[in-house]
């Protein structure tokens, strides 16, 4: 019997502290589209009294992200024992020219932007949403032979990095071409 193959991710959802703020922020800032809503006095899955409103936006080639306020609830935080900077959500744009125009965008709505920052095969810039997630946005750079190269090592890599728990040196060269552009810039 073969392990179970999913054909996509029917969606994402996260916690917000207002729906209504969260839909309007996302349509703003990033131009999603706001498409579904589900709001409950009691939670499907365990019969529980938790009202809540679920918010569908449509992020692009069919992924949807999605969110939920919890009135009922504590007032929403986060994992102190994870940096800001490691859980987030990662949206692609088509080419470098459209990151740079978005970074214009978003400082124009007000809101600070770190980067562009090189990651040797894409470009990101990072910033939060009203609830306090980290988004980043990111331009594929990368030639086909680096993506295959970093296919063929990451077994590799991994397997290192379970044994040591320091960074792997395979793809080192990755690093470099970051270096490289960030001292010509």
């Amino acid at each position: 019997m073969s392990a179970v193959k999913p054909s996509g991710i029917h969606h994402a959802a996260y916690r917000c502290k207002d729906a209504k703020e969260t839909v309007e922020w996302y349509g703003r800032v990033l131009g999603m589209e706001y498409t579904t809503a589900f709001a409950e006095d009691h939670v499907p899955s365990t019969g529980e009294y938790d009202p809540y409103m679920h918010v569908f936006l449509d992020a692009g080639n069919g992924n949807i992200l999605a969110f939920f306020e919890l009135p009922k609830q504590p007032d929403m935080g986060r994992d102190e024992n994870t940096p800001q900077w490691v859980q987030h959500l990662a949206f692609r744009v088509g080419s470098e020219e459209e990151l740079l125009a978005a970074k214009k965008h978003i400082e124009g709505e007000g809101i600070d932007v770190l980067g562009p920052t090189h990651h040797g095969i894409f470009r990101s810039i990072y910033f939060f949403d009203p609830s306090g997630h980290r988004v980043e946005l990111a331009a594929d750079i990368g030639t086909d032979e680096q993506y295959a190269e970093l296919e063929r090592v990451a077994p590799l890599m991994l397997d290192e990095w379970s044994k040591t728990k320091k960074a792997p040196r395979h793809a080192d060269w990755l690093h470099e071409i970051a270096r490289q552009e960030r001292e010509e810039s």
